[in-house]
This record gives C-alpha cells, sequence and structure tokens, in this order.
C-alpha cells in the first residue's frame, strides 16, 4: 500500500469523525452522565475494529448481497439506537458540577459497541470505501491493507470521539441548563437516527 493512499485515507476518515451522528449523541450523553468517557469510547472503537474484521474477511460483501440479512441488521442497530435514546430521553441523568452516577464500565463498552458495531451504515461505508484505497498489486495482502485503514480510522474515531466527550464534560456540566438540553438532544438525535435508518431501508 502507497504511504499516499494510506493518509489520503487517514484525512478522509478524519472529516468523517467530525460530521455528528450517533456517536457524537451517545458519546455527549456518556460524558454528561458516567463518571470516565473512555468506556464509551472504548466501545466505539471496538465496534469498528469488529466492522473491519468483517470487512477484511469479505463477510460485509455477502451481507450486502443477502437482503434477509442486511434487513435483519438494520432492524437491530435502528432499535438499539432507540433504545438508547429514549433511555436517556426518559431517565435523563441529574447533572450538577461534582456530581457523577455510578455506571458500570462495562456496561458503557458493551452500548458502545452496540452503537458502531451494530450501524448497517456504518458496515455499509466500510465496504464502499476501504477497498478503494487498497491496491491488489501491491506487496501486502489486500485484508492486511484493509485491516491497516480500519485501525487508522479507529484511532480517529477514538482520538476525536474521546475529544468531544471530555469537551461535554468540561463545559457543558459547568451549566446544568445547557447540559440538560444537550443530553435531551443527543437522546433525541439516537431516536431520530434510529427510524431515519428504518425509513431508508424502506423508501
Amino acid at each position: 500500500m502507497a504511504v499516499g493512499a494510506a493518509l489520503g485515507f487517514w484525512a478522509m476518515s478524519a472529516l468523517l469523525v467530525l460530521v455528528p451522528g450517533a456517536d457524537w449523541a451517545y458519546v455527549i450523553a456518556a460524558g454528561l452522565r458516567d463518571r470516565a468517557v473512555w468506556p464509551a469510547v472504548s466501545g466505539l472503537a471496538l465496534g469498528y475494529l469488529a466492522l473491519t474484521a468483517v470487512v477484511a474477511g469479505g463477510v460485509a460483501a455477502l451481507v450486502a448481497r443477502t437482503p434477509v440479512v442486511l434487513t435483519v441488521l438494520t432492524f437491530a442497530g435502528a432499535g438499539y439506537l432507540i433504545w438508547l435514546g429514549a433511555g436517556v430521553l426518559a431517565r435523563p441523568p441529574a447533572i450538577s458540577a461534582g456530581q457523577w452516577r455510578a455506571s458500570s464500565a462495562g456496561r458503557a463498552v458493551v452500548r458502545g459497541f452496540g452503537v458502531s458495531g451494530l450501524n448497517p451504515k456504518g458496515l455499509l461505508l466500510f465496504l464502499a470505501l476501504l477497498p478503494q484505497f487498497t491496491d491488489p498489486r501491491g506487496s501486502w495482502p489486500v485484508a492486511a491493507q484493509i485491516g491497516l485503514l480500519g485501525v487508522l480510522h479507529t484511532t480517529n474515531c477514538g482520538a476525536g470521539y474521546l475529544g468531544v466527550g471530555v469537551l461535554a464534560r468540561s463545559v457543558l456540566r459547568a451549566r446544568p441548563g445547557v447540559a440538560r438540553l444537550t443530553t435531551r438532544v443527543s437522546g433525541a438525535a439516537m431516536v431520530v437516527l434510529g427510524v431515519a435508518l428504518l425509513a431508508e431501508h424502506w423508501l
């Protein structure tokens, strides 16, 4: 793989991370709610590593060509986002300086993994994007090249989302009213994104 191709993908990946979406909504809610941000970000990163493995192994192409499997994945991902968002809306955390919810780091990791790993749009994006930056005639196998690109994207996600979560904690928790509004917006965003996944699948 050429260094230029890897750098080009890294730059594109960084731009994608800057686009708000379900990952942003989840990590902002976690940053305002939980004592630590890293478990939520770690879960998101693990989800992207799992998608990388699926694409590198050629499974993603099979999923994309199998309507039933893609439909099940879409319903699972959309339902999970709606469930998480509805939970944030139904049980918004009591936000005040110095007070944190006693939450399980393992649960935050699992939830983050579900947000990124069960997102069918993420899978299809990886399937469409990663192979475009590989060189079938290169000295590395294509699967290894895809693995490297996936790790680059996961690294970008980890750094970007950690920054988003820490910013939410440091800035918004000093303003409880704005923080409560932001939490509700994050929850609503997850619900809307989940519904949009379903609508996009059927339209």
